[in-house]
Order: C-alpha cells, then structure tokens, then sequence
C-alpha cells in the first residue's frame, strides 16, 4: 500500500474531532492523518494532543492564531512532502467529507493523478443552505468560467 497522508484543518471542531479520528483509522488503520489547529478557542488542540496517545499515526500542528483554510493547506502539502507521502487526501473536519470515501479515493489515486470528491456530482451530499449554497454554487461558476477548465468543483 501506498504512504497515504489525510489532512484536515481544525477551528472549533471539538465536538466532531474524536469521531472523524475514529473514522479515518477505522478504514485503514495504517493511514497516517495531519491534523492543523489554529489555536481553537474550544480547545480542539487539547483533545487533540490527548488522541495523539490514542492513534500513533496521528499528527498535529498548533498554530499560534487562526491562520486560515489556505495557509494550512500549503503547510499540508509540505508537511506530505517533507515526508514523503505518495498520496495526500485534504478533507474538513466538520464530518461534511464521509471517511468511507477515502478507500475509494486511494483506489482511484492508483490509476489518477488526483481525484476530487464534490457535493455536485451523482450521489454527492450537499447539506449547505441559503447564501452560503449560492455562494459556492456562484463561485464555482466564475472559477469555472474564468479558468476555461470543465469542472464543476473548485471549492
């Protein structure tokens, strides 16, 4: 099996942290996960350094302050650089990515360069509402639009 990294970012996620871990390691316990904290107000970064007892292919960063979505994806991508993971799969830690996925994410990374998992495609689940919908929803429209690429997700 390829070295496979799953990465998430957490702010506020307390509450949902425990059982996303539990997932992930309950599909392929071999599975090396990277957890990201900015300094959670909730203290997700206390409970995570209690499961760090628990699962030993956790990893955490604690982040002095909320640094954002996309300055802790680039710290992923490194960090599964760094060291050497042949697979990185990005998911939030809200439980809006199901871990039952990620088997079949590692089956198609074997024959893709990468592999996205969308709310918009046939069988996807998409639970956002209201403005919060249409602003993804128009977002990836423009992006779309924009990049000349045939995608549908870019969120």
């Amino acid at each position: 099996m390829k070295k496979t990294l799953v990465a998430t970012a957490t702010y506020n996620e307390f509450k949902n942290i425990d059982k996303l871990l539990s997932q992930i390691f309950k599909t392929n316990s071999k599975i090396h996960v990277l957890v990201i904290d900015d300094n959670s107000p909730d203290k997700t970064w206390l409970k995570l350094l209690r499961l760090k007892n628990k699962y030993k292919n956790l990893n955490i960063i604690i982040r002095k302050k909320k640094g954002g979505l996309d300055s802790a994806h680039k710290k992923m991508y490194k960090f599964a650089k760094k060291n050497n993971y042949d697979y990185l799969i990005t998911m939030d830690a809200d439980l809006s990515h199901d871990p039952k996925e990620l088997r079949n994410f590692v089956k198609n990374l074997e024959e893709n360069p990468f592999v996205i998992g969308s709310r918009y495609i046939a069988g996807g689940k998409c639970e956002m509402k209201g403005l919060r919908l249409i602003m993804s929803q128009m977002g990836n429209l423009v992006i779309k639009f924009f990049s000349k690429i045939n995608c549908n997700e870019f969120t």
